[in-house]
């Protein structure tokens, strides 16, 4: 109906009425906590940047896994830091990997928590990239493999969701076959879709250690400026 009998500031007039209606709600329960895991042992050690996140080794990710569900945040998504790396990205991938014990050691502390995991290769690449490299250039079929063999050592460990990062091409798909002929099918994945060769992921590269040796990574990552593609990346992954 047009003015003057629809009028929508009806709906505004106290704050009553707009939480009433209001679309969208914000709950403890639908966070996420971050938590960046490093070699060592009582390691707590602030990320110049990003204040008030810190590097955690195994023992302390524990204590501060119970700490956040204590206080009604449900979930936790854990970023490795190894000690070591190399071309293929092993560590990522290694039943000892720094991932794969901070999962046991949260799962023993909190069975209840909700456990994600990042899934790429980035921060144990000694280049840096989110894939292997063949021919100066990144591999997409080639890092599937290894991908896949990384979330599969996840839900192992005790994840509940592994969380692909990587943007290659057809990697939810070989995730979800190697999680479900491994025995895991109740394993969720939660995709980074629409990942972007973003100026944004200047303090998280820092925070992970993975910025790239060379060159960038605007040929797997995608242009921010391109809507529809964006759509068409999420779908693929559906």
């Amino acid at each position: 109906m047009p003015f003057p009998i629809d009028r929508p500031r009806r709906l505004r007039k106290s704050e009553r009425l707009r939480g009433l209606v209001r679309e969208t709600h914000l709950h403890v329960e639908d966070l996420v906590q971050p938590l960046f895991v490093v070699p060592g042992e009582d390691v707590r050690q602030e990320i110049d940047s990003m204040p008030g996140q810190f590097h955690l080794s195994v023992d302390q990710v524990a204590i501060e896994a119970d700490a956040i569900l204590r206080r009604g945040v449900p979930a936790i998504i854990l970023f490795g830091i190894p000690e070591n790396k190399d071309p293929l990205g092993s560590g990522a991938y290694a039943d000892d990997g720094i991932v794969q014990r901070a999962v046991r050691a949260v799962r023993e502390a909190s069975p209840e928590l909700v456990i994600i995991t990042d899934v790429c290769l980035c921060e144990y690449t000694s280049h840096g990239h989110c894939g292997i490299i063949t021919d100066n250039a990144v591999d997409n079929d080639a890092s599937l493999d290894l991908l896949a063999r990384t979330a599969v050592s996840h839900a192992q460990a005790g994840a509940d969701i592994v969380a692909p990062s990587d943007m290659m091409d057809g990697r939810v798909k070989a995730i979800r076959l190697a999680l479900d002929e491994s025995g895991f099918t109740d394993t969720a994945i939660l995709s980074y879709a629409v990942k972007y060769a973003s100026a944004y992921y200047g303090p998280f590269r820092e925070a992970a250690g993975s910025a790239p040796q060379f060159g960038d990574r605007k040929g797997y990552q995608m242009d921010p400026a391109n809507r529809e593609e964006a759509l068409r990346e999420a779908e693929l992954d559906l």
